[in-house]
């Protein structure tokens, strides 16, 4: 027999689940973000590959690592507005190029949404890129 007291622990141990399930974790950010490794580094000794360093991209305006010769679309992106956030990079990683275009579109800048980044690689996977996100946000500065 089921009592109404056994009844909300289930309800609670299945919340707590739930809630785990979806929670950003740097631990499991780390190993999604050896996928990016290829192009991206990231920490204080961190250089320039095929794409940008990724220390300090949070709180960075678009196209604006020292050193890296970015897209057009992506300078322009950040010429505009575009500053990386947590939610940001959480939209742009399943599709940069509809991402960037997007962004421009919105801001009323569609004549500058053209061509493509330089990046071609897609996280859809929302759970990876919410622990991506958390990895990668170990290496921003915090603003006090």
């Amino acid at each position: 027999m089921v009592t109404k007291h056994s009844f909300v622990i289930a309800c609670l141990a299945t919340a707590v689940t739930f809630s785990s399930a979806s929670a950003q974790d740097a631990a499991k950010g780390e190993q999604v973000f050896k996928q990016c490794m290829t192009c991206h580094r990231i920490g204080p000794d961190a250089k320039n590959l095929i794409g940008p360093v990724l220390t300090g991209v949070i709180g960075r305006q678009s196209g604006t690592a020292p050193g890296f010769a970015y897209s057009a679309l992506n300078k322009a992106a950040g010429e505009n507005g575009l500053v990386w956030t947590n939610d940001l990079i959480m939209q742009y990683l399943p599709d940069p190029n509809a991402f960037l275009k997007k962004f421009l579109t919105d801001k009323g800048k569609p004549e500058l949404a053209t061509g493509v980044t330089k990046m071609t690689f897609h996280l859809a996977d929302e759970q990876q890129r919410k622990d991506v996100i958390a990895y990668i946000d170990t290496f921003s500065e915090k603003k006090n």
